[in-house]
């Protein structure tokens, strides 16, 4: 199974920071995304975040909250500057 299989790429619209500020917590923002069978979502919130070196490049890692109160944990690699989604995550492991 290929990455593209296992970790499908997404279209996701995102604020990258140039510098510190209270309204950018993060380095990279995502704020709504399109997973390939067209599917839009915007994200409500950033539940959980962290950051991995991979190589040389970094996979910033999200699990986020949409507006319809579905969990996604997307990642995006700073090496290939591509978003992937990893799975959709069940709410039971945030308030279960």
């Amino acid at each position: 199974m290929s990455k593209d299989e296992k970790y499908p790429p997404i279209n996701v619209l995102n604020i990258m920071r140039g510098f510190r500020t209270p309204d950018l917590p993060h380095a990279v923002t995502p704020y709504r995304f399109e997973l390939r069978n067209g599917e839009k979502h915007h994200i409500k919130k950033i539940r959980q975040t962290h950051r991995e070196r991979v190589g040389k490049a970094y996979h910033y890692h999200y699990v986020v909250v949409t507006k319809e109160e579905r969990y996604f944990h997307l990642v995006f690699d700073s090496g290939t500057m591509v978003w992937r989604v990893v799975q959709e995550v069940d709410s039971e492991l945030f308030f279960g």
